[in-house]
């Protein structure tokens, strides 16, 4: 890509190849480098490629997108990849390491772009581009708060507990099981949130009893996660990205969507003329419709949010 771009009249724009993990971050991606391309540069972003059998092939993953980058390292090759637990871990693991000391390597800060997509802000948004329905019934906000406040002193443990490598105390997959909040409906949310609570309350009760020695830590953890952006309001952008959109965010918005439409619907029965125009009416609505999980992955609201003012300052710092 060097010798390519000097090659390049002096007056064109440079070409800058950004490998991304899979097909789903291109669109988060092309969101964060539209605000960086200029008339001197512009990206192009495609999945890495991995030499197998004498042959470049398609790959995908953190770690293939950062190992074309430790082979070509230079500002016109950069990785953008999912932070996951290594922007916590601080470079006291390998991994985070890689990630945060690669150059050219910049990284979503949140766990990942699926919790960048469930930005609470924009979930009503997403309810109305599927549903065509403004009415407003369910704050995302406030459960979404209510629900980080409720997991934040587990969550506390779990990075403790990864900065530490003890995965034999509790792993990721297991402080999931914890803070699941089982079948999501608006009007038994409260209840799942407290529910919640009760159990992230217990699990840290009984790793305080059984491991005193790093209990005593977990009040230097939760006063770094404070430095790192990390607030109790916002726990929800540092959970696992797939557990937030598929158990917890994803099942409440098709819930709102439902009685959204069914809302919709009812005022179609009642305000049309006569069984003609109603059917008419109903099959528009019906058609105008949008799969919510296509909305989820295009609500672009997260631009409103501190974490996408740190990931525009990582691209700052490289390219001015």
């Amino acid at each position: 890509m060097t010798a390519a771009n000097a090659l390049r009249p002096k007056d064109s724009r440079r070409r800058i190849i950004a490998y991304v993990e899979s097909y789903d971050d291109i669109f988060f991606w092309r969101t964060v480098l539209d605000q960086l391309e200029n008339d001197k540069r512009y990206f192009e972003i495609m999945l890495p490629t991995k030499g197998r059998n004498g042959k470049n092939v398609l790959g995908r993953g953190k770690r293939t997108a950062l190992q074309c980058i430790l082979q070509n390292t230079g500002k016109d090759m950069i990785a953008c990849v999912d932070a996951d637990y290594d922007y916590l871990m601080q470079r006291q693991t390998e991994s985070s390491q890689m990630m945060l000391d690669t150059p050219y390597v910049f990284h979503t800060v949140a766990y990942a772009i699926e919790n960048m997509q469930c930005y609470a802000k924009g979930l009503h948004n997403v309810c109305v581009m599927a549903t065509l329905n403004d009415h407003r019934i369910f704050d995302f906000e406030a459960f979404l708060r209510e629900y980080s406040e409720a997991v934040w002193p587990l969550f506390c443990w779990s990075v403790a507990l990864y900065r530490k490598s003890r995965f034999d105390i509790m792993t990721i997959t297991d402080m999931n099981k914890v803070i699941a909040t089982g079948t999501l409906k608006i009007e038994s949310a409260q209840y799942m949130v407290d529910r919640v609570r009760a159990k992230a309350q217990q699990r840290v009760k009984m790793l305080r009893n059984s491991h005193p020695a790093i209990a005593r830590e977990i009040p230097g953890v939760r006063d770094d996660l404070l430095r790192l952006g990390v607030t109790p309001d916002t726990v929800y952008l540092y959970i696992h990205g797939h557990h937030l959109l598929n158990k917890i965010v994803e099942p409440i918005v098709r819930n709102v969507c439902d009685n959204l439409v069914k809302e919709r619907e009812r005022e179609i029965h009642k305000q049309a003329l006569h069984h003609t125009q109603m059917n008419n009416e109903l099959s528009c609505y019906t058609n105008s419709l949008q799969e919510i999980s296509s909305m989820l992955k295009k609500n672009t609201s997260y631009i409103l949010s501190p974490v996408y003012q740190r990931i525009l300052q990582q691209f700052a710092a490289v390219f001015p």
